[in-house]
């Protein structure tokens, strides 16, 4: 399993598939798989069922609903405020932490 550079609530740019040149922010990120949930990219619509509330518990509505289904971490790019979309590294500190850096312009992600 890799280490990926791009985190929960990030801005992200997809670059390849369907949904090319939509940019959201990353509601999820899921390691095993590399894939990630992104805000309004990759709609799909899905089938509820009718669930009947139950014991002071609220019930779901039925219907046909759209939600974000997952994309692949290599359709996407992270989006440097300064720059862009772009690719990302790291710089060490002077403490000793890791700092992700934009490749274009060397600025803080």
């Amino acid at each position: 399993m890799l280490k990926h550079k791009i985190k929960k609530g990030d801005n992200v740019q997809v670059m390849s598939g369907k949904d090319r040149g939509h940019q959201g922010r990353v509601l999820a990120v899921i390691p095993t798989d590399d894939r990630l949930i992104i805000e309004g990219v990759n709609m799909v619509k899905r089938h509820v069922k009718l669930r009947a509330a139950r014991g002071g518990r609220q019930g779901q509505e039925g219907g046909i609903i759209n939600q974000e289904a997952p994309i692949h971490i290599s359709n996407v790019q992270l989006i440097c405020p300064s720059c862009g979309p772009t690719r990302v590294g790291y710089r060490l500190l002077d403490d000793g932490a890791k700092q992700r850096i934009c490749r274009k312009c060397g600025g803080e992600v």
